[in-house]
């Protein structure tokens, strides 16, 4: 494995537990199951669960995850 492709994993593995970070503290503010806010954020009920185990976070999707929390108050 080079090294740049050490680096993209590790990066990507940060920003998915950094928007997890994100999605767990607005859930816990709004009381909003994770699969409606899967499904209204992205189009994805499982999205927070498939998070939680493992799928990696590109940053098109961070960008629409955030944009939700943003538009919709945290």
């Amino acid at each position: 494995m080079t090294e740049q492709i050490k680096n993209e994993a590790r990066d990507s593995g940060g920003t998915t537990v950094t928007i997890l970070m994100k999605i767990d503290r607005y859930l816990r503010q709004t009381g909003m199951p994770m699969t409606k806010f899967g499904r209204l954020a992205v189009g994805d009920p499982r999205l927070v669960h498939d998070l939680r185990r493992g799928r990696q976070a590109r940053e098109p999707m961070v960008a629409r995850i955030e944009s939700f929390i943003a538009r919709n108050g945290s």
